[in-house]
């Protein structure tokens, strides 16, 4: 829908209110003329007030379109600039921490090791001979002999 249509359907709309309530308002053949009169005016002064605002939008718009195709790019490579240095000036930041994650896996994976070795120790410590039930003797050897 083009603006200039939208515009004109309005003034169209405003025109034909204002002149039904202007001819059915209970007045003299000479005070309706000259109310006539005074609101054609009025209407083609604000009308033509109007379009100068109308016009003063378009060159705003497009005086702001033509600033952001320069700013805009300008903006972009100013950020990708700063995320560049940004990524070189961490990299023996990251190359170092992902030395010191590797060093702590290593020492938690050397610590389980020794903890799980200390525990077989320290139950193979702990058990004690028992005493061989008869009976189940009995049935472990029928079992191996079988």
């Amino acid at each position: 829908m083009k603006v200039s249509n939208f515009f004109a359907g309005l003034a169209a709309g405003l025109a034909a209110g204002a002149a039904t309530a202007i001819l059915s308002a209970p007045k003299s053949g000479k005070d309706m003329r000259s109310s006539i009169k005074s609101s054609g005016s009025e209407w083609k002064h604000s009308m033509n007030e109007l379009k100068a605002r109308i016009n003063e939008l378009k060159e705003s718009i497009n005086l702001l379109t033509e600033e952001s195709k320069t700013q805009v790019p300008e903006a972009v490579d100013g950020l990708k600039a700063s995320l560049q240095s940004w990524q070189e000036e961490t990299a023996p930041a990251k190359e170092h921490l992902q030395l010191e994650i590797q060093a702590i896996q290593n020492s938690i994976e050397q610590l389980q090791a020794t903890i799980s070795k200390n525990k077989d120790d320290e139950d193979k410590k702990t058990e004690k001979p028992t005493a061989i039930d008869p009976k189940k003797a009995d049935d472990k050897k029928d079992s191996e002999t079988a």
